[in-house]
C-alpha cells in the first residue's frame, strides 16, 4: 500500500474521531453521576485531554478549511432519518435498534455534524445538550446490554479512538517515519476518490477491533465483536457517507492538514545498520530506530532531554537511558563537592502534547539516593515538578495533563491565572495519592494583567469544589509543595468579610490575603469575627497552611487529639517539626486560647524550620517594658519574632500573656508568609 493511501485513511479516521468524540459527552463520569450509571472501569485516556486535542487541531484551520467544515455541517446536519439509516445500514442492522433509538441515533448524528464546525468557534452548546441527554445515555446502556458488556460510556469511545491501542495510535504508526513536510505535500496531492483507501482503513480498524478478548481489551471492540459488526460493515458505512455527502471529503482534508500542523513532528533518524537487525532480539526485518544522542554532562544540574521525548497522538513520553542519567548525577555531584540537597533538572523543553509522561526507573531512583541527589526536577512548557526521590524505592512515573479550563471555571467565578493541570504519580506501577515528602509544583502564570498578585492562590479540585492551598508568587510562576496530587490551577481568590471594618486600618488587607491563600477562614455567614480569640488548634492550622507544611504522613500521639478531628493533621505536622509542644507529653489542649507569646514562639519555630540561618537579636526584647513577664521558655521565640518584625508591641509593651485575636493572628501570618 502506498503512503498516500495510508495518509488519507489516517486523516479520515482522525476526522471521524474528532467528530465522534465531539458528539458524545466528554465526561461519562459526569453522566454516570447524573444518571446513576456505573463507572467502575475508567478509560486510560482523559476526556479533557481528548477535548484539548480536538481544540488544538481546530486552531490550525485556515479560513478556507473552516468554510469546508461549515459546508459539511450544513449538508450532513440536515440529512433525513431515511438517508441516515441508508448510510449506516450495515452497522444499524447489527444493532437492531428500536424505532425510538433510531430517532435518538439520527439526532445524535445531526448534533455531531453541528459540533464538527461549532468547536472551531469554541461553541460547546451542542456538546452540553448531548452530554445531559438522557436518551443518549439510555441508548448506550441498551447497546451494552445487547452486547453483554457491563457498561458502555463515552470514555470507552475515547479509548477506542485515542487510546494507546486505539485507531489513531495504529494509524499514526503507519506514517511515523515521514516528515511533516512530506505529509503536508501528500495530503494536498492525495486523491479523494481512491477506492483502495477502504482496504487500508479495513486493515487499521481490524487491528483495533482485535483488542476485544485479550487482557486489557477495548470495550468498544468487545461490543462490536459480540454484536458481529465486522470491519467490512464499518468500511461500507464510511463509503456510503462519502458517496452520499460530497462535502465530507473536503472536510476530511481540512482536518487532516490541521492535524499534521498541530501534531506531526520530525522523525528520529533510522539506524544505518544491517537490514533485519534490532535491539529487541526478535525476528523480522525493518530499520532500527536509535536513541538520539544527548550530552548529560554539558551543564551540571540541568540535563537537556528534549531529544528523548516521543509523541504519539496527544501523549508525550520521555524515554531516558539510565546510564546517561547516572552520568548527569556524577557531573552534578562533581560540580558541587561537599554540598547536600542537590537537584538534577530534566529539561524536556517545549512539548506539544496535552499529556506528558516521565518514567524514572528503579535504577535511577536508587542511584540518586546512593549519590546524594535529593531531588529530580522535571520541567517543560514553563512548568516544573520537583520530586524528593529519597522517599521512594521503586520505579516512579509522573504524568501531567493540561486539561480544559472549565475543570475549574465551572466551579468558581474567580479569575483564572494559569492553565489547569492534572497530576498523577505511580510508584511501582500503583497510583499513589499521598507522599511522605511533599512534591513541589511550580506553575507558570498567565493572563495576570489587572489581577491582584497577592491574592493569587493555587486551587485544588476536590469533589467538584476548590480548596485554596496558597503558594508563593515569584515573577511569572507560583510555587506550592503538595503532599498529594489532583487537578490544580491558579486563581485570583478575592475573599471579603462584612464584619472587619473595626480592624480594616491595620488588619483588613492582611485578612484578605491570608484568606485568599486558604490559611484562615471565616466563621460563617460572611463574617470573620476579627476580635474573637484563637485556639491552639486553630493557630496550628493557620500556620501549617500558610507555610505550606501540610504532610498527611505526619503522626502525633496526644491523648486529647482524636485522629478524626479537623485539626489533627495540622497538630501532627506542627508537633513533628517541633513548632508546637503539648501541655505535657500526652496533652495538647487544642481548645485552649493561645497567648501572644505562645503565638510568637510558634511563628519563630516555623520560620527557623524553613530558614535555619535567620538571625535573632536578644536585645530586641529591651524595647518592651513588660519583657520581664515573658516566660523563660518563650523568650527566644519572642526575641526572634520581634527581631524580624513578625510581631510588634503596642505603646512600648508586648503584652505577652494576652490572648491573641483572629485579626492579630492574620497580621502575624501575613508577615510570616512575606518573610524573606
Amino acid at each position: 500500500m502506498t503512503l498516500k493511501k495510508k495518509l488519507a485513511v489516517s486523516t479520515l479516521a482522525v476526522s471521524m474521531a474528532a467528530a465522534s468524540v465531539a458528539g458524545f459527552p466528554f465526561s461519562s463520569k459526569g453522566l454516570a453521576e447524573h444518571f446513576g450509571v456505573s463507572t467502575a472501569s475508567a478509560a486510560a485516556v482523559t476526556n479533557a485531554g481528548v477535548k484539548a486535542k480536538v481544540e488544538k487541531i481546530y486552531a490550525q484551520l485556515t479560513e478556507k478549511e473552516r468554510q469546508d467544515l461549515l459546508a459539511y455541517e450544513k449538508e450532513a446536519g440536515n440529512i433525513s432519518a431515511e438517508i441516515f439509516e441508508q448510510i449506516f445500514q450495515p452497522v444499524l442492522s447489527k444493532l437492531a435498534l428500536e424505532a425510538d433509538d433510531l430517532v435518538t441515533a439520527h439526532k445524535a448524528f445531526a448534533s455531531v455534524s453541528s459540533v464538527v464546525y461549532d468547536v472551531y468557534d469554541k461553541d460547546y452548546t451542542a456538546i452540553k445538550v448531548i452530554r445531559y441527554d438522557e436518551k443518549n445515555v439510555d441508548l448506550l446502556k441498551r447497546i451494552a446490554v445487547k452486547a453483554g458488556v457491563k457498561n458502555l460510556t463515552a470514555d470507552d469511545f475515547n479509548e477506542f479512538l485515542f487510546g494507546d491501542k486505539g485507531v489513531e495510535a495504529e494509524l499514526r504508526a503507519m506514517i511515523s517515519n515521514k516528515s511533516k513536510t512530506d505529509l503536508m505535500n501528500l495530503i494536498l496531492n492525495a486523491s479523494s476518490t481512491d477506492d483502495a483507501l477502504n482496504t487500508l482503513l479495513n486493515e487499521a480498524i481490524t487491528k483495533v477491533l482485535n483488542h476485544n478478548t485479550v487482557e486489557g481489551g477495548l470495550t468498544v471492540s468487545q461490543v462490536v465483536y459480540n454484536l458481529n459488526i465486522t470491519p467490512g460493515d464499518i468500511q461500507l458505512s464510511l463509503k456510503n457517507l462519502k458517496d452520499t455527502i460530497p462535502t465530507a471529503a473536503p472536510a476530511v482534508k481540512a482536518l487532516a492538514l490541521a492535524y499534521v500542523r498541530a501534531y506531526i513532528n520530525e522523525p528520529v533518524t533510522p539506524d544505518p545498520g544491517t537490514p533485519g537487525g534490532n535491539t529487541g532480539g526478535g525476528g523480522g526485518g525493518g530499520a532500527v530506530v536509535t536513541t538520539p544522542v544527548t550530552n548529560p554532562t554539558a551543564t551540571p544540574g540541568v540535563y537537556d532531554v528534549s531529544k528523548l521525548v516521543t509523541i504519539v497522538g496527544n501523549k508525550a513520553t520521555l524515554k531516558l537511558v539510565d546510564a546517561d542519567v547516572l552520568k548527569a548525577f556524577d557531573a552534578l555531584v562533581a560540580a558541587n563537592a561537599g554540598k547536600t540537597g542537590l537537584t538534577l533538572t530534566l529539561n524536556l523543553g517545549t512539548v506539544n502534547a496535552a499529556t506528558v509522561e516521565v518514567p524514572l526507573s528503579k535504577a535511577i531512583i536508587e542511584a540518586a539516593k546512593a549519590k546524594g541527589i535529593a531531588n529530580i526536577a522535571i520541567t517543560f512548557n514553563g512548568l516544573t515538578v520537583t520530586i524528593p526521590v529519597g522517599q521512594f524505592s521503586e520505579a516512579i512515573t509522573l504524568t501531567t495533563s493540561t486539561v480544559a479550563d472549565t475543570t475549574v471555571t465551572s466551579l468558581s467565578s474567580m479569575k483564572l491565572a494559569s492553565s489547569v493541570y492534572d497530576f498523577e504519580l505511580t510508584v511501582g506501577g500503583v497510583v499513589t495519592s499521598t507522599f511522605k515528602q511533599p512534591i513541589i509544583i511550580k506553575l507558570p502564570l498567565k493572563n495576570t494583567e489587572g489581577l491582584d498578585r497577592e491574592l493569587l492562590s493555587v486551587a485544588k479540585v476536590v469533589y467538584k469544589e476548590l480548596q485554596y492551598q496558597g503558594g508563593v508568587v515569584d515573577g511569572d510562576h507560583i510555587t506550592e509543595p503538595r503532599d498529594g496530587f489532583s487537578s490544580y490551577a491558579v486563581l485570583e481568590n478575592k475573599v471579603s468579610f462584612k464584619d472587619v471594618a473595626s480592624v480594616q486600618a491595620w488588619a483588613g488587607r492582611q485578612i484578605s490575603v491570608v484568606a485568599a491563600k486558604g490559611a484562615i477562614e471565616g466563621v460563617g455567614n460572611g463574617n470573620f469575627a476579627p476580635k474573637n480569640n484563637v485556639t491552639r488548634a486553630e493557630f496550628a492550622k493557620m500556620l501549617i497552611r500558610a507555610l505550606n507544611l501540610e504532610n498527611n504522613s505526619a503522626k502525633q500521639s496526644f491523648g486529647d487529639v482524636s485522629s478524626t478531628a479537623w485539626y489533627a493533621p495540622y497538630v501532627a505536622v506542627a508537633a513533628e517539626k517541633g513548632i508546637i509542644t503539648g501541655r505535657s507529653a500526652a496533652q495538647f489542649d487544642p481548645s485552649a486560647t493561645i497567648t501572644r507569646a505562645e503565638m510568637a514562639t510558634m511563628i519563630a519555630r516555623a520560620v527557623k524550620s524553613q530558614k535555619p540561618d535567620a538571625a535573632t537579636s536578644v536585645s530586641s526584647l529591651s524595647k518592651f517594658s513588660d519583657a520581664g513577664k515573658i516566660a523563660a521558655s518563650l523568650k527566644d521565640g519572642v526575641a526572634f519574632a520581634a527581631s524580624n518584625n513578625l510581631v510588634i508591641g503596642n505603646a512600648g509593651k508586648f503584652n505577652p500573656n494576652n490572648t491573641a485575636t483572629r485579626a492579630e493572628a492574620a497580621v502575624i501570618i501575613y508577615r510570616t508568609i512575606n518573610f524573606k
